[in-house]
């Protein structure tokens, strides 16, 4: 199979493509690009996919207000947040050398979602509701400093950090379940409807912030992503090969909590998403953490639309939270790798 290398920075950002990894892409993107065109067109109104490329493109103004303004922002976030949840469970499962970690089972999103419920509660009407993913954030990262912390014993395991993370998530949804119930009716319904998963109201506004919280991790990613590989290997291996085990782990975790954190604050609770979207990529490219980034990417895009679009297009005049829908699949998918792996 014929391979590029590709050095930049005088070698110090280096990578390999392959010419059945670009297939591979190739195949995604286009996969991604069908379903994106399907989600404009397919809805309460169906509206011909020759006229959804015509709206697009300028041409003819028949479609603005829905196309436009009602389902390519909620598409867009849609494409955005499955690509954040899907980055952020393949850093954990590199991380903690682990198949069965993502954001949602080791307590990051749920740390995220307090901090989310507990500025809906507490902030609404009194500070901008722009500040909602700042809030959402903070929780993830202080859920994972909590994560951390208790799990530091001369260092961090991966087995100690999946288990301590378990547990703290188990605490943080009982803390949310706590906060609801104390709360008013009409914050708690706003506030379960979020924690669902839900993407109904998205606009450019939404997009374009959420693209620019993706900015701070990428830089990390992609100097430094390569070490993630050697980790897989152990701590001991990785040490002897000049890597600081403790701050790549804190460094990494740290990004993860940014993809996470920001998906959760622009689109709730949605959950496996983070879990399945690293497993299938690996199936279609192997197991090299520079290769895979992008794949995972395209693959929890797909899956985060492909919810969202049967959320609200099958139960009409019903719009469900697209989190559902994730979660019915995502369950039985995490069930199938305890199975998998029982013997490990």
């Amino acid at each position: 199979m014929k391979h590029w290398t590709f050095r930049l920075s005088n070698g110090k950002v280096s990578f390999q493509l392959s010419l059945r990894w670009l297939l591979i892409m190739l195949m995604c993107f286009l996969v991604v690009g069908t379903l994106f065109v399907l989600s404009l067109s397919i809805g309460s109104n169906w509206i011909p996919i020759v006229d959804v490329f015509l709206e697009l493109t300028g041409y003819i103004d028949q479609y603005s207000y829905v196309v436009e303004t009602l389902r390519l922002p909620r598409v867009l976030l849609a494409m955005l947040v499955g690509a954040s949840l899907g980055i952020a469970g393949l850093i954990l499962q590199n991380l903690v050398r682990n198949p069965l970690a993502s954001p949602d089972i080791i307590g990051i999103t749920s740390g995220a979602s307090l901090g989310a419920v507990l500025f809906i509660i507490f902030g609404t009407g009194i500070v901008s509701m722009k500040f909602l993913p700042l809030a959402a954030i903070v929780g993830g990262i202080c859920a994972a400093i909590l994560i951390y912390i208790i799990s530091w014993n001369n260092g961090v395991t991966p087995i100690r950090l999946v288990l301590i993370g378990i547990g703290i998530s188990a605490i943080l949804k009982a803390s949310i379940t706590f906060f609801l119930v104390l709360s008013e009716t009409a914050t708690t319904t706003k506030a379960y409807i979020w924690l669902t998963g839900s993407l109904y109201g998205a606009n450019m506004s939404d997009v374009l912030a959420m693209s620019l919280w993706l900015l701070i991790p990428l830089p990390v990613l992609l100097i430094w992503g390569r070490s993630l590989n050697v980790a897989e290997l152990g701590d001991d291996i990785s040490t002897s090969m000049g890597i600081h085990v403790q701050r790549q782990r804190l460094l990494f975790l740290m990004c993860s909590v940014v993809f996470a954190g920001t998906a959760a604050a622009f689109a709730g609770g949605i959950e496996f998403v983070g879990l399945m979207a690293p497993h299938i990529a690996r199936r279609l490219v192997g197991k090299s953490f520079i290769g895979l980034v992008p794949v995972t990417a395209l693959v929890g895009a797909f899956i985060v639309m492909l919810a969202d679009l049967i959320a609200r297009s099958l139960f009409l005049p019903l719009d469900i939270p697209a989190g559902v829908f994730t979660a019915a699949i995502g369950a039985p998918f995490f069930i199938y790798l305890l199975f998998q792996n029982r013997h490990r």
